[in-house]
């Protein structure tokens, strides 16, 4: 159950950070409540991963998922850029965070 949490706390890392870049530096009202809502949510579902996770190991799947996603959310929603460099580092990533899953189980 602990990387169930993890996973949903990662994947609302994605709303709450692609919220925030919707909100132009809280110039925006609902994304900027979206955005501050969710983090705190996400945050908060970290933190029942953290009572059967190292926090070390949970942390860096949290940041490395999370990232992972609002780097593919930037390029299919709001038409960032993607290199074959950007793609390897962020397979890097992937594999990273697939790693630190492994050694933990």
């Amino acid at each position: 159950m602990p990387w169930v949490f993890l996973l949903i706390a990662s994947l609302l890392e994605l709303v709450w950070a692609t919220a925030l870049k919707q909100s132009e530096g809280f110039t925006k009202l609902w994304p900027s409540v979206i955005g501050l809502s969710v983090a705190l949510l996400s945050v908060a579902v970290l933190t029942l991963s953290l009572r059967d996770l190292p926090v070390g190991t949970a942390y860096a799947v949290f940041v490395g998922l999370g990232a992972f996603g609002v780097a593919l959310a930037g390029v299919v929603a709001l038409n960032e850029s993607m290199s074959p460099s950007r793609l390897l580092c962020l397979a890097l990533i992937l594999v990273g965070v697939v790693g630190l899953q492994v050694m933990e189980s």
